[in-house]
């Protein structure tokens, strides 16, 4: 079976085009609420079963998320539950907020710290990774005491490693080598 985020890009792209800007910030949610239902084993196995339809399928679907759809939302989970990518619901959704998020020029942020960032501080801190990545930063802080010191940030496939570890095994390869 093809890789799930092959599967998944053409209905993400499809629905990225065919919504505006502030129409697709509101679809985040609904999707994200489809794709965690999607994403459950027991879910998984309704849909594959022969029995069910593919109304029930929707069906249930809407009735666990508890979500008032968009018609563009609610096509696209008729058209995944039809075409039996159930499974890529969870991929179509992230690769939607990642289409959205670049569309409009910002980008998630996980900042790994080596002690807590208190709320005073941390709009000090996101403004300085704006301007070193370029972009505007949605961060999550993530307190991780194994870096010893300073933050590690990863925003997309992008790390900067300040911390006191990496220092260390940086260090620790010199001397080695």
């Amino acid at each position: 079976m093809a890789e799930l985020a092959t599967i998944a890009r053409p209905y993400a792209e499809a629905l990225d085009q065919s919504v505006s800007g502030a129409d697709a910030l509101a679809l985040i949610p609904q999707l994200q609420a489809l794709a965690t239902v999607a994403g459950n084993a027991d879910m998984q196995q309704l849909a594959d079963n022969p029995k069910v339809s593919a109304k029930q399928v929707i069906d249930v679907i809407t009735g666990v998320a508890k979500t008032p759809l968009d018609a563009k939302v609610s096509n696209l989970l008729a058209t995944v539950v039809d075409n039996g990518r159930l499974a890529a619901l969870p991929e179509i959704a992230a690769q939607f907020n990642a289409l959205v998020k670049s569309r409009s020029g910002t980008s998630d942020a996980t900042i790994e710290s080596a002690f807590p960032i208190d709320d005073a501080q941390l709009p000090q801190v996101v403004a300085a990774l704006e301007k070193r990545f370029g972009r505007k930063l949605n961060a999550t802080v993530v307190v991780d005491p194994a870096l010893i010191g300073g933050i590690r940030v990863v925003v997309g496939d992008e790390v900067l490693d300040t911390s006191v570890r990496a220092r260390l095994e940086r260090m620790r390869l010199a001397l080695v080598a």
